[in-house]
C-alpha cells in the first residue's frame, strides 16, 4: 500500500536507485542496431519514475527488453508529444501510483484504490442515496468531482451519463467514470495536482489524473480475492487478469485485461418510524382508532442507504505496431457493463402512494440501472523532421437504461404496474486531435527549447430518454385508503417518476481547442514553462487561459517550484439539460433543466463557465539517498461555481411550475453560478526506505493534505425570487458545497519485506466533515463527523516466485463514524443510522483474502 511523489531534476541523466525508483526526467529511448525500428514504439512508453509498490514482492513496472537500453544524452526537454504519460513538468508536482499499489489495497474500485493511496483524493465508499450511488466519484483537493480532468494515455476520457442529482459531496456532477477501467490494466497513475487547464486541458480546475494503460510485450496475471463485511454482510468476489503479446519483432505490443467485480448489498440503516405517526406510521388505524396489530412486526425494512448490489465487467486492450521505421499505430480500447440495484424509499402501508391492494404490507422500491460504455481510442505517433507527433480520433460513450421495481404509480390505483422503465441517459465525445513538439537549440540558453503545441475538435452529446408513459402519467385515480381518501394522488411512479416525453432529446456542443507550452532553463539550475490555451465553444465565448511554472535546483538534491495558472470549466451538457422528479403523497419535487421555461421563469438565467486562478509553491528534496520529501502550499479561486439551487418551494413557484405544464409540483430546483469561492490547502508526502541485512527493508512513508473551502462571495439572487422573499442558495447549499467532504488526510505506513514475507500497516486519519439528514434542518441537527483514525494491514507470503496470496483488513478496528442525532435521524424516518457522505464509509471492517499468479 506504498506510493511516493516523485521529482523533477534538472540533470542529463537519471541515475537508477534501489527498488527501480529513478528521479523524474523523460528519455528518448532507442534500441540495439538490429531492432531500430522498436525505439518508437517504446519511446515514451512509461515515465523514468514510477514505483512498484511494495518493494518486495512484484516486478518493477519499469522492466524493460533485455535489447534496449537508456541513452540520456537525449533528454527531452519539456513535453514529449509521442508520451502516453501526462507529460511531467519539472515544475508542477505530480504523484505517481504504480498498478501494483493499487492492486494491494485490496480495493476493487480504481477511485476507492487512489484514495486510500493519495491523501488529497476522496471517494465516499458509497457516493450518495438514489441515482447518486449508480457510480464511483472522486474529488480532488477538496473540489468537485468534475473539477478534475481524467486521461487515459495522456488522452481526455469522456464523462458519463450519470448526473448526481442528490445531495453530497458530488451533488450537481457529471464526471468521468473511471471504475470501468479493469484495475488489472493499469500500469500506474499520475495525479497532477496543478490546477492548470492551459497544459492539460478544460475541467483541470483542481488537477488532474492520468491513468496509463500496460504496455508490455510478454507476461500476464490472474488475481483472485473475496471480501466482506466483519458484519457479515457486503459479500464481494474480484476476478481480474492480463495478458500482453509481442506483435512482430519490431517493439510491438498487444495489452489485453479483464475485470469482475460481484458486490452483494449492505445496509446499516435504522429501524422505520415516522414519528409523527407512531404507532400509526406502518398501517393505518382500525376504524375504530386503535393500532393495527400488524404493527408489531420488524420495523428493520428500510434498504435506501447502503452499498448497493452491483455486478461489473470490464475490458481493456492497449495496442501499438511500428508501421515503418518512424511512424506507429496504435490503438486503445475499454469497454464497461454494469448492473446496479439501489433501494430507495420505504413506503409503509400508511403511505398515500402505497397502493395496499398491491402492497399490504408497504413496499421497498428498488432503482435499477444498466450501463454499457465504451470507448476507443485509435492513432499514428511517429517523429519526422525533428518533431515527435501524434494525431488522434478519439470516441467514448456511456449508455444508461433505468427502471424501478416493487414500486407502483398510486394514480393508476390498483391497475397499476409494479415495474416501470423511467428513462435513459446517454453522453459521448468524439475528439479528433493532433500535436507535435520538438526541441530547438536557440545558442543563447544553456540546454534546449522544449515546445509542444496542438489542436483539437470535439463534440460533446448528452441525451435523455423518455420513460413508458405509466411511468410518468397520471392515471386519475385518487388515493384509495387512509385518511387522504378521494384526494388526487401524485401521478407517476414512487419514488422515482420516469422522464416525461417532452424533456427528452439530444443535445450537441462543438469545442474547439489550440493550446502551445514552452519549457527552456535560462541556468543550467533555472527552469520555466509557459502555457497558453484558447478553446472556444458554439455556446460560449471563446475563453484563453495560461499557465507560468518555474522551478530553481539549488544542486541535486534540493529544489523550490512555483506555479501561477487560470482556468476554465464550461458547465456540463447535463449541468443544462438534466431532468429529475421525485414524487410524493400529493406533490411532487422536480430538478429543472436550466433552460426550461419554468427553470428561467424562476429566474436561472444562462449557465457560465467556471473561471480560476491558482498559486502553488512547493519544495522537493531528497536529503538522502533514500529519503525523498516533497511540499505543496496551493490557492484555488474559483468565480461562477457550478452549483444546484436550494430547493424552491412556496406559493409563486407551485404557480410557475403550474403555469408551464408542471402537473402537481410544487417544489423544484435547477442548476446555476451562485457563489464565488477559495480554496486553500498544502500537501507533504515524505518517504525512507531502510535496508538491513538480517531483518529485511523497512519503507515508511507519511503523507498529509488539507484544503480549507470558504465561499468569497455570492452572486446576486434573481430579481424574480428576491420579490418573492426566496433565496437562491441558503446555508445548507453552502454546508454541501464546501464541508461535506474531509478538511484533512493523513497517512503513515510501513512496508517490512523479508524473503517471501512481506507485512504492510497503514494509519489513516481523515479530518471532520459535515453531514446534513434533512435540508430543514437546524444547524444545531447537523452531523458533525469527527476525526478518524482507520488502520489496514496486509500480511503477504509468496508460496513460488509468481505465486503470492495475502490477507488483509481494511478498517482493521472497525471503526465507525459519527452517529446523526437522534432528531436529525427522525427526520427522516429514522433512516440514516450514520452519515452516507462518511469517507471511509459505515460498515466497519472488511477483510479480505487474496491470490495472485504472475506468469
Amino acid at each position: 500500500m506504498a506510493f511516493i511523489t516523485v521529482f523533477s531534476t534538472q540533470c542529463a541523466t537519471a541515475a537508477t536507485t534501489a527498488g527501480n525508483i529513478k528521479k523524474n526526467t523523460y528519455h528518448n529511448k532507442t534500441v540495439a542496431k538490429n531492432s531500430a525500428s522498436s525505439s518508437l514504439a517504446k519511446s515514451a512508453a512509461k515515465p523514468a519514475s514510477v514505483t512498484t509498490g511494495k518493494a518486495s514482492s512484484h516486478r518493477s513496472v519499469n522492466s524493460r527488453s533485455s535489447e534496449e537500453v537508456m541513452v540520456a544524452a537525449t533528454r527531452f526537454i519539456g513535453r514529449s508529444a509521442t508520451s502516453p504519460s501526462t507529460p511531467l513538468h519539472s515544475t508542477t508536482p505530480v504523484t505517481v501510483i504504480s498498478g501494483t499499489a493499487l492492486a494491494e489495497t485490496g480495493q476493487s474500485n480504481v477511485m476507492q484504490a487512489l484514495a486510500q493511496l493519495s491523501p488529497a483524493i476522496t471517494s465516499p465508499a458509497v457516493p450518495g442515496i438514489g441515482g447518486n450511488a449508480f457510480t464511483q466519484t472522486m474529488q480532488l483537493r477538496g473540489l468537485s468531482a468534475d473539477q478534475t480532468l481524467i486521461l487515459i494515455n495522456g488522452h481526455r476520457r469522456h464523462i458519463g451519463a450519470n448526473f448526481n442529482a442528490n445531495a453530497g459531496p458530488n451533488w450537481g456532477t457529471e464526471p468521468a467514470d473511471i471504475g470501468l477501467i479493469p484495475m488489472s490494466a493499469i500500469d500506474h497513475v499520475e495525479v497532477i495536482t496543478e490546477g492548470a487547464t492551459a497544459l492539460y486541458g478544460q475541467d483541470a480546475l483542481a488537477g488532474a489524473v492520468n491513468i496509463v494503460l500496460k504496455s508490455d510485450r510478454h507476461g500476464g496475471s490472474v488475481n483472485f480475492k473475496n471480501s466482506g463485511f466483519y458484519g457479515g454482510d457486503g459479500q464481494s468476489i474480484d476476478g481480474t487478469a492480463n495478458m500482453a503479446f509481442a506483435l512482430g519483432h519490431r517493439g510491438g505490443y498487444l495489452d489485453l485485461a479483464a475485470q469482475i467485480v460481484h458486490q452483494l448489498p449492505a445496509f446499516r440503516n435504522g429501524d422505520y418510524k415516522n414519528t409523527s405517526r407512531y404507532p400509526n406510521d406502518m398501517y393505518y388505524a382500525l376504524p375504530d382508532g386503535s393500532t393495527d396489530p400488524r404493527s408489531n412486526r420488524s420495523r428493520d425494512v428500510q434498504r435506501s442507504n447502503g452499498l448497493p448490489k452491483k455486478t461489473t465487467e470490464t475490458l481493456s486492450a492497449n495496442m501499438s505496431v511500428p508501421i515503418t521505421d518512424r511512424i506507429n499505430v496504435y490503438s486503445t480500447s475499454t469497454y464497461g457493463h454494469r448492473n446496479v440495484s439501489v433501494g430507495q424509499a420505504y413506503r409503509s402501508a400508511a403511505d398515500d402512494l402505497t397502493v395496499t391492494a398491491l402492497w399490504p404490507n408497504g413496499m421497498q422500491p428498488y432503482y435499477l440501472m444498466e450501463q454499457n460504455d465504451l470507448e476507443v481510442d485509435n492513432g499514428f505517433k511517429g517523429h519526422n523532421l525533428g518533431f515527435a507527433w501524434d494525431t488522434y480520433v478519439n470516441y467514448g460513450k456511456d449508455m444508461q437504461s433505468y427502471d424501478l421495481k416493487d414500486t407502483d404509480n398510486a394514480s393508476y390505483g390498483t391497475a397499476s404496474q409494479t415495474r416501470f422503465h423511467t428513462g435513459s441517459a446517454t453522453s459521448s465525445e468524439l475528439t479528433a486531435g493532433f500535436k507535435a513538439s520538438r526541441n530547438i537549440n536557440v545558442g543563447f540558453l544553456p540546454k534546449p527549447v522544449g515546445l509542444e503545441f496542438g489542436a483539437e475538435y470535439r463534440r460533446d452529446t448528452f441525451g435523455l430518454g423518455a420513460g413508458e408513459y405509466a411511468s410518468y402519467a397520471a392515471g386519475d385515480v385518487p388515493i384509495l385508503t387512509g385518511p387522504d381518501a378521494g384526494k388526487t394522488a401524485a401521478p407517476g411512479a414512487a419514488t422515482h417518476a420516469g422522464n416525461p416525453a417532452y424533456v427528452a432529446g439530444k443535445y450537441t456542443r462543438d469545442v474547439f481547442d489550440g493550446h502551445v507550452n514552452l519549457d527552456f532553463y535560462v541556468t543550467p539550475k533555472w527552469e520555466w514553462t509557459f502555457g497558453g490555451r484558447t478553446v472556444a465553444y458554439h455556446n460560449y465565448p471563446v475563453v484563453s487561459t495560461g499557465s507560468v511554472g518555474t522551478r530553481y535546483n539549488f544542486n541535486k538534491r534540493w529544489a523550490i517550484r512555483a506555479n501561477i495558472n487560470t482556468g476554465f470549466r464550461p458547465p456540463t451538457l447535463g449541468q443544462t439539460y438534466y431532468y429529475y422528479n421525485s414524487p410524493q403523497a400529493t406533490y411532487s419535487t422536480l430538478s429543472l433543466p436550466n433552460n426550461s421555461g419554468a427553470a428561467q421563469g424562476l429566474g436561472a438565467g444562462k449557465l457560465k463557465g467556471e473561471y480560476s486562478r491558482s498559486y502553488t509553491i512547493g519544495i522537493d528534496a531528497t536529503p538522502l539517498d533514500d529519503w525523498h520529501v516533497t511540499g505543496n502550499l496551493y490557492y484555488i479561486a474559483i468565480n461562477d461555481r457550478l452549483a444546484s439551487t436550494t430547493t424552491l418551494g412556496g406559493n409563486f413557484v407551485a404557480q410557475t411550475l403550474a403555469a408551464y405544464g408542471m402537473g402537481n409540483a410544487t417544489y423544484a430546483s435547477y442548476y446555476t453560478n451562485p457563489v464565488n469561492t477559495n480554496t486553500w490547502g498544502g500537501d507533504l508526502s515524505t518517504d525512507y526506505t531502510l535496508k538491513t541485512k538480517l531483518y529485511g527493508a523497512f519503507r515508511f512513508a507519511f503523507s498529509v493534505n488539507f484544503s480549507d473551502n470558504e465561499v468569497r462571495s455570492f452572486n446576486k439572487t434573481p430579481s424574480v425570487l428576491q420579490s418573492n422573499g426566496l433565496s437562491s442558495y441558503n446555508a445548507y447549499a453552502i454546508a454541501e458545497l464546501i464541508h461535506s467532504s474531509p478538511k484533512n488526510r493523513e497517512t503513515l505506513s510501513v512496508n517490512w519485506t523479508k524473503g517471501k514475507w512481506s507485512v504492510s500497516v497503514e494509519e489513516m486519519r481523515y479530518g471532520s466533515s459535515v453531514f446534513i439528514a434533512a435540508p430543514n434542518l437546524p444547524t444545531s441537527l447537523w452531523t458533525d463527523i469527527q476525526p478518524s483514525f482507520i488502520t489496514n494491514l496486509e500480511v503477504g507470503y509468496k508460496i513460488t516466485p509468481k505465486w503470492r496470496v495475502a490477507v488483509g483488513a481494511d478498517n482493521l478496528g472497525n471503526k465507525y463514524p459519527s452517529r446523526v442525532k437522534a432528531a436529525a435521524a427522525a427526520s427522516n424516518n429514522n433512516l440514516f443510522k450514520y452519515p452516507t457522505s462518511s469517507p471511509y464509509g459505515y460498515f466497519g471492517g472488511m477483510y479480505y483474502v487474496n491470490t495472485s499468479l504472475n506468469f
